[in-house]
């Protein structure tokens, strides 16, 4: 399957619209995963493998390549995988996701704690 591109119909809805287009790239199982793993730092195919939980090399081989043809992911020369610079601002504007996850995760904490 090819990776999602701006003006081009996705699975659902297949209006092309860019924001439905990233969402079908970001929603594809460990494709999110990968995104944050490069974050920092490049890794290669064998360490990110390792940093994703152990997925499949198949499926980490399919999301790189999507991403890659995406633009989001590059590889050099030794074969590292690394954020682009349309990756790093991506990868930036999940931050605030992640902000939001941190905050949410500790009202469930304090939530669950039991009353005294």
């Amino acid at each position: 399957m090819a990776a999602p591109k701006p003006g081009k119909p996705v699975r659902e809805p297949r209006t092309g619209r860019p924001i439905m287009a990233l969402l079908d790239l970001l929603g594809r199982r460990w494709a999110l995963r990968i995104i944050w793993e490069l974050r920092d730092e490049p890794f290669g195919f064998r360490a990110l493998q390792a940093r994703c939980d152990g997925m499949s090399p198949s499926v980490l081989s399919q999301r790189l390549l999507e991403l890659q043809a995406a633009g989001i992911v590059l590889q050099d020369e030794q074969g590292s995988y690394s954020l682009s610079t349309e990756g790093s601002e991506l990868s930036n504007a999940l931050a605030p996701l992640h902000d939001w996850a941190q905050r949410w995760a500790e009202r469930d904490r304090i939530e669950a704690q039991p009353a005294i």
